[in-house]
């Protein structure tokens, strides 16, 4: 299983954070929520991007590129294997930047990705 960190999190059911979060879980995926909104997405609190969890393999992005500037570094110090850009969160240049720290960009969805079983 891959311990994934969502950034974007969201309790509102009709995001898709809050879908992907949900089937991560039912893939029996543990996960992380990380996000501006308070309250628990699948049975865990959404967090501040505060604390680096060490433990990551993929996290998965539900913001624009506008917003993904202040989650950089706490991207790159959590150090996952891959970064999935969910539609609408691509962004070249944090891409390139992910690349150069040996962290894999992956354009995707998540969804469709665990749907398929190519998660």
């Amino acid at each position: 299983m891959k311990k994934t960190l969502i950034i974007g999190a969201s309790p509102n059911p009709s995001r898709y954070a809050y879908k992907a979060a949900n089937m991560l879980k039912r893939f029996n995926h543990e996960i992380v929520n990380v996000g501006i909104k308070t309250g628990e997405v699948a049975g865990v609190e959404i967090e501040k991007p505060v604390q680096i969890h060490t433990d990551i393999d993929t996290i998965t992005l539900y913001i624009g590129p506008s917003l993904q500037v202040q989650y950089h570094d706490y991207i790159l110090e959590t150090k996952p294997k891959r970064v999935i850009f969910n539609p609408g969160t691509e962004n070249y240049k944090l891409e390139k930047l992910l690349e150069q720290h040996n962290i894999e960009p992956v354009e995707a969805c998540t969804l469709v990705l665990l749907s398929t079983g190519q998660y």
